[in-house]
């Protein structure tokens, strides 16, 4: 059902757990499966210098987050942020029809860090960003009323 990629990234995930004092939080969830993703990021210069994401999920929200935090550790921000969910599929060697979705998370959660720290930074936001972060806003505030 799933590759060997996701199921190595799932078994031994990388940049997992929370971090410390970060620059951006990114979290995002999705009503239907429960899944719920965070990224934490630090950027310096423009670049992403670090990352960590907490996931809790099924194994293929496990692996996107893990591989996604691969994908944009030491790039520019303008960068990570053309990053999109078939980017990450065909890192994974794909997913399941059914599975799909997590993929969209991951660019999710990534997207609302890096809003958070442009936000933060008083720092100019592009516009298919912010209405990305309000898709996520509803989305989220959706997850918690149930």
């Amino acid at each position: 059902m799933y590759s060997k990629i996701v199921m190595d990234h799932f078994k031994n995930p990388r940049n997992q757990g929370r971090m410390k004092n970060p620059d951006g939080v990114g979290k995002v969830g999705n009503p239907t499966c429960g899944d719920v993703l965070w990224f934490y990021i630090k950027v310096k210069d423009g670049i992403i210098e670090d990352v960590k994401w907490e996931t809790y999920g099924c194994a293929a929200a496990i692996a996107v987050s893990s591989i996604v935090s691969e994908m944009i550790k030491g790039k520019k921000i303008g960068d990570v942020l053309k990053i999109k969910n078939r980017d990450v599929l065909k890192g994974l060697g794909n997913l399941p029809p059914i599975k799909i979705h997590c993929s969209i998370l991951g660019v999710e959660a990534l997207q609302e860090a890096i809003y958070d720290y442009l936000s933060k930074n008083h720092m100019s936001i592009p516009e298919e960003l912010k209405k990305a972060h309000e898709r996520n806003v509803k989305t989220l505030n959706a997850l918690e009323e149930h």
